[in-house]
Order: structure tokens, then C-alpha cells, then sequence
């Protein structure tokens, strides 16, 4: 269910990853061959379920920007696909969790891992790949990386707690659910954009640069995830639309429809948020309103804002074609709501 978000000032071209993907190319074999390696193990259950999500055909962005940005930065040695790979599992193991947390049963187009082997299994398989991420960070042997990075996996875990405390509160402000997703979004974004600078030897400077572009990205990026689960397709997404709705999951297009809704629409979204389990017909009611308001476009609007930002970030770099490929990668990411 649902409709298809299509705003005027659609781009002729539309923008991709391409580039990105092309220029990173080279690294990215080495961080999949490490990701194979790493989710070995004699415990066969771990490295099936590993592999049902990391084989279910993920853009592997943010191991992408940890490359893009060591490239950027001048780095030239093998650390870099080694924090990727580390990034890589970090979101794995989110996803593993996150799932859990939800209720979800979908995840990139297939059935979650906790549907096939249930939430124990996905938690524990999730446990072992942040110990496997954390062992690949050491062996990079930067102090700094490693601070960052598991600064971000205490941020990442203290936004999930606050979005377990978040849930089906329909008095949720727009900063507290924006600081919600700087922590469970942005965080790994950012920092997998920090570390590139990091190892590269490049100065405070160069390390603010990436990490701002990475966190305003991953604002962006989740910002448009939340339009396209009222405004999307089932493909786009890789998971159910109307799945935030059907979990009373608290997001922008909610929080802004019930902020300028009417008592009426009000008291729906009390009754449909802390119910849970909505209906085909009350998610259809919730995007008539989510229309009407203009919550689903200005949601897209506050992703344009943050993806200005990030865009912003990078102009402290010279111009060349790994700066365009992740400044192209923010028009993507944004450009995913057409």
C-alpha cells in the first residue's frame, strides 16, 4: 500500500552510486573477501545466518564512504578495507538487532533472519559480528579509529534505547526524534566517514570535514527512508511499506502530521500508533492525512536541508572525481523519494 512520492523538480538524470561504486571497486573486493573470511566459524548456525544478510544484496554504503574518504584523504595503505569491513558488520549486527527489537519480518526484499531462525539465534549471531568488527579495528592498530568507532556502537545502542522509549508516544517532538536518529543512523555514517581522515594522518580539520558530511547523509538518508514507507514502493525500500505504521514506529511524517493535524486526526493516531498492527485501510487513512499536511513532502524538504549540509562538508576538499562521487552520492540518497 501506499503512494508513489513524485514532486516537482524531479531530476532528468537521476543521480547513482555508480561512481562511487566504480572508484571504490578495488577496495571493496578486499573488504568482501574479509567479511567472507570473518564470518567463519565451526558454529554453522553463525555463519548461515551472517550470510542470509550480508548476501541479500545491501548497497554496502557505509564501508563505501570508510574507503571513499581514506581516497579522499590521500591514504594509501590496507587498513582502510579493514575498518570497512568493521563498519560493515557494525550495521549487520544493527540490522540483526534491530530486527529483533521491531518485530520486523521483512529485510532487503527477503524474510528477516529472526523469521527463519528465530530472535535468540539473530541476537547471538549479531553479538558475534561486533566481536569480529571490534578484533579487525584493533588489527588496524589505530587508537583513534578504534575510539571513534566504538564510540559510534555505544551512540548507535543508546539511540535504540531511546527509540524503545520513543515508541508509540505520539507526543514525540521533531528534535527528540531527530536526536533519535542522530544516534542510530548518523552515528555510523559519520564515523565511518571519520575514520578515512583518521588513518590517512590528515588533521582535525579534514577529520570535522568527513564527519559532518557523514552524519548529515545519514540523517538524510533515514529522513528519506521514513518518507518512503508512507510514499514508497515495497522494492525501493526492501522491506513492507507501511512497516513503521504497522509497528506504531514514531518517525518525521507522524510527528509532523500530529502536530498539525485536527483533534480528529489526532486521537487516530493515538488510537492506530499505540494499537500497533494497523490495518490496510488505516494506513491508507494515515497517508490521506500525511497528505493533507504535507508531512511526507516536508519530510523529503528536512532530507534536502541535511543533504545540503553534507554536500557543504566536502567543499574544504579539492575538486576531483572521488569528491563528485560522494557529493553525487548525497543527490542519490535524497533522489531514492522520486
Amino acid at each position: 500500500m501506499g503512494i508513489v512520492l513524485n514532486m516537482d523538480g524531479k531530476p532528468s538524470s537521476a543521480p547513482s552510486i555508480d561512481a562511487l561504486v566504480r572508484l571504490t571497486a578495488g577496495g571493496m573486493d578486499k573488504v568482501n573477501q574479509l567479511i567472507l573470511a570473518r564470518v567463519g566459524s565451526d558454529v554453522m548456525l553463525i555463519p548461515e545466518i551472517a550470510r542470509h544478510l550480508i548476501n541479500s544484496g545491501g548497497k554496502r554504503l557505509r564501508p563505501m564512504l570508510t574507503l571513499a574518504t581514506a581516497e579522499l584523504c590521500g591514504y594509501s595503505g590496507e587498513g582502510d578495507a579493514k575498518l570497512a569491513a568493521s563498519v560493515e558488520f557494525m550495521h549487520t549486527a544493527t540490522l540483526l538487532h534491530d530486527d529483533v527489537v521491531d518485530g520486523s519480518e521483512m529485510r532487503r526484499g527477503r524474510l528477516a533472519a529472526r523469521m527463519l531462525w528465530g530472535n535468540e539465534a539473530s541476537v547471538l549471531v549479531g553479538d558475534f559480528l561486533l566481536g569480529q568488527a571490534f578484533k579487525m579495528m584493533v588489527e588496524v592498530g589505530s587508537l583513534q579509529a578504534l575510539d571513534v568507532l566504538s564510540t559510534a556502537a555505544a551512540v548507535i545502542a543508546e539511540g535504540e534505547v531511546m527509540q524503545l522509549a520513543a515508541a508509540k508516544n505520539t507526543e514525540t517532538t521533531e528534535d527528540e526524534y531527530l536526536a533519535v536518529i542522530r544516534a542510530k543512523t548518523a552515528a555510523l555514517f559519520a564515523a565511518a566517514c571519520e575514520v578515512g581522515p583518521i588513518i590517512a594522518g590528515q588533521g582535525k580539520a579534514e577529520q570535522a570535514a568527513c564527519r559532518s558530511y557523514g552524519a548529515n547523509l545519514g540523517i538524510a538518508f533515514q529522513l528519506i527512508d521514513d518518507a518512503l514507507d508512507y510514499g514508497g514502493t515495497s522494492a525501493k525500500l526492501g522491506k513492507n511499506v507501511g512497516d513503521d505504521f504497522r509497528e506504531g514506529k514514531i518517525t518525521l511524517p507522524v510527528v509532523l502530521s500530529f502536530r498539525r493535524g485536527s483533534d480528529a486526526e489526532r486521537a487516530f493516531w493515538k488510537k492506530t500508533m499505540e494499537a500497533g498492527n494497523g490495518s490496510d485501510a488505516e494506513l491508507e487513512h494515515a497517508i490521506s492525512i500525511m497528505r493533507r499536511h504535507r508531512a511526507i513532502e516536508d519530510t523529503v524538504e528536512r532530507a534536502r536541508h541535511y543533504g545540503a549540509m553534507a554536500v557543504d562538508a566536502l567543499a574544504l576538499f579539492p575538486d576531483g572525481p572521488m569528491k563528485s562521487a560522494m557529493l553525487e552520492a548525497v543527490d542519490f540518497c535524497i533522489s531514492r523519494a522520486y
